[in-house]
């Protein structure tokens, strides 16, 4: 069967099945990867392979194996040394082996942007004790954030305010922290108006940009995020300027969600994710392309003339509340009938075959006359939304 580029997929979670969902309509040919079988873009990929993306054999004979055209990794837990080999051999690695080698650890994009590109940040020290952390803490002060340098959605972060909460927060960070290192960023806390993602994305052709997103998060990980995002011209122009040279150090062709802090005076340099960001789900609806047909047509080579916003737009997860192997989902008519001939309101159910606490089973997406409008018939769409046990 003839196709346009072979692609690997390293993470075969909800973004990645948006991305395999945009990568066919372009026609190519998806190999999901992931750690357990069944997970959501193994499900409309055309193969799949079961392994740990931290096994170095078991990602080298994957490779090996299909012989790809672009390693696409959605995950941050991999063996980047065995990406960055592939590289060098002449393979495509998006964005780059770099950006996922300096991505996967908090400490080294933030020592990029930081030291590298004299980005402003938010204060803060590394620590790999409780002592340590300690004494990261007289340098960044309270409240702080403390969170795993090694993670994803914000699984094993925690503010604390009051120093005899320093020791739960190591050691729920040590806990939910990913691959072999045990290590924590404790960062000065931020007292922002607002935080954005702004989904930057570089092109052969230079670097363009998607509206502002605005997110609220819980525990660390998004909850709802909409477009647009009221910001002063210059607040834009200052984020603007930092993710482009943050992705132009990055290299490689792709979709960046880019985070910062907004204060009214200043923006601040968050995070950084080199592929679709959890917060952009919201552009399933809300633009005439999404962070999904961006990276796939920016890792191609294609053409992408315009991203429009198409108005007030909003996304609120659906979370399970136990683990469960054994369950159904129900509502879907009735958070689908919020819809109106004035307001689109869609759903997006990710397929995961069990659940846990907090795991994110869905998406709620509306419109709406303002983005305040959207966020609250998107959340009451998303509570709709019934997991059966």
């Amino acid at each position: 069967m003839a196709f346009t580029a072979k692609i690997l997929l390293l993470g075969s979670g909800e973004l990645g099945k948006e991305f395999v969902i945009s990568a066919k309509r372009y026609g190519c040919h998806v190999v999901a990867c992931d750690s357990y079988a069944d997970a959501p873009a193994m499900q409309v990929a055309d193969e799949a392979e079961v392994f740990s993306m931290l096994d170095a054999e078991a990602l080298r004979a994957a490779i090996e194996k299909h012989r790809p055209d672009h390693i696409v990794p959605e995950v941050e837990a991999i063996r980047t040394e065995v990406l960055q080999e592939f590289e060098e051999r002449g393979f495509s690695v998006v964005p780059s082996a770099r950006a996922t080698v300096l991505t996967m650890n908090r400490d080294r994009i933030r020592e990029a942007a930081a030291t590298e590109l004299g980005l402003r940040t938010s204060k803060y020290r590394y620590a790999e004790s409780l002592e340590e952390v300690l004494a990261g803490v007289e340098h960044t002060g309270l409240p702080c954030v403390i969170k795993p340098v090694m993670s994803s959605s914000g699984k094993g972060q925690s503010t604390v305010r009051a120093r005899e909460d320093l020791e739960k927060a190591w050691d729920y960070a040590v806990a939910n922290m990913r691959g072999d290192r045990r290590k924590v960023i404790v960062e000065e806390f931020v007292a922002f108006d607002y935080e954005i993602t702004l989904l930057t994305v570089r092109t052969r052709e230079g670097v363009t940009f998607c509206e502002p997103i605005g997110h609220r998060q819980e525990r660390g990980d998004y909850q709802e995020s909409w477009q647009p995002v009221p910001m002063t011209d210059a607040l834009l122009a200052d984020a603007r300027k930092m993710a482009e040279r943050m992705v132009d150090n990055l290299g490689g062709y792709g979709i960046f969600g880019v985070e910062f802090f907004v204060t009214k005076d200043e923006v601040i340099f968050s995070e950084l994710s080199p592929r679709p960001h959890d917060t952009g789900m919201v552009t399933l609806l809300s633009q005439n392309l999404s962070e999904f047909d961006l990276h796939a047509r920016a890792i191609l080579g294609l053409p992408i003339p315009s991203i429009a916003l198409r108005g007030p737009t909003a996304s609120a997860v659906i979370l399970a509340d136990r683990a469960a192997e054994s369950f159904s989902i129900g509502g879907l008519a009735e958070a689908l009938a919020l819809g109106t001939p004035d307001r689109e309101v869609e759903v997006r159910l990710f397929g995961k075959p069990s659940t846990r606490p907090y795991r994110r089973m869905g998406v709620a997406l509306a419109s709406g006359a303002t983005a305040d409008e959207a966020r609250a018939t998107a959340r009451e769409a998303a509570a709709r939304i019934k997991i059966i046990y």
